[in-house]
């Protein structure tokens, strides 16, 4: 492999410069953790099936009307998206409670909320990404009131658009996690576009019919069956690749 300049390298993700300007490689890693990084560990072929499901969901939300930051799958774990300058702000969707929503306020997982509930968490891995307030926000300058407007317009739409996606293939989104950055242009004209990636490490995702969990939940519980889940989340949207020879090794990179 090309060797690329490491940009950003993240718990689950790797940014290599890109081919153009304005443009990164986003490689997709194996490994896996947990609780703001106690736990860790790989679950194998992980980054292959995040990168398609990935694909799959930002390709069909473009159709929808919603600004990414993707451009095209290079291959079986890279993906090439536009720089993008990070809001230090993670959306989080809620329709069914579960995580953190039921130990705060002593809610029974599974019980379904009154209506989808957005948070907030400050992205700050030495923190713990702690839950944040509008003003918050506002006040530390992570965004301006009309990005925060965007952000919940577009993190509604999303919901609603992969809510039914995935009940279709016989899943219920219980919550997920969502990024954005901003987008600068030839003028330095600026916007919103959603970021990062979707896929069953941001995403509780469960059966409809038996309430089976498909997601990252699998191994921050140890239930066990982590790589056959994300497999069947994959088979599912009929987008499950077949293994190939170049995704045994990664990338080589200059620091």
């Amino acid at each position: 492999m090309s060797q690329r300049r490491k940009i950003y390298e993240g718990k689950a993700k790797v940014l290599f410069e890109g081919p153009e300007p304005g443009t990164l490689v986003q490689y997709f890693k194996d490994d896996a953790t947990a609780f703001n990084n106690v736990k860790k560990g790989t679950i194998a072929g992980k980054g292959v099936l995040n990168n398609r499901i990935s694909e799959y969901l930002m390709m069909r939300l473009t159709e929808a009307g919603i600004p990414t930051h993707f451009i095209r799958r290079l291959n079986m774990r890279e993906q090439l998206v536009r720089e993008v300058e990070i809001v230090p702000v993670e959306v989080v969707v809620r329709n069914i409670a579960a995580g953190s929503i039921c130990k705060r306020f002593n809610i029974e997982e599974g019980t379904p909320l009154p209506r989808s509930i957005v948070e907030y968490y400050y992205k700050n891995d030495e923190l713990g990404d702690p839950l944040i307030s509008e003003e918050h926000i506002t006040a530390f300058g992570w965004a301006t009131p009309p990005e925060i407007d965007d952000m919940l317009s577009m993190s509604l739409r999303i919901n609603d658009f992969l809510s039914g996606l995935f009940l279709g293939i016989g899943l219920k989104l219980i919550d997920f996690k969502l990024e954005y950055g901003r987008l600068f242009d030839e003028n330095e004209q600026v916007r919103l576009v959603l970021a990062d990636e979707i896929s069953p490490d941001g995403c509780r995702l469960w059966d409809v019919a038996t309430n089976e969990k498909m997601d990252k939940d699998r191994f921050r519980r140890d239930l066990g069956g982590v790589e056959e889940a994300y497999q069947e989340v994959a088979r599912r949207l009929g987008i499950l690749p077949e293994s190939e020879p170049q995704d045994v090794k990664g990338p080589t990179t200059i620091q």
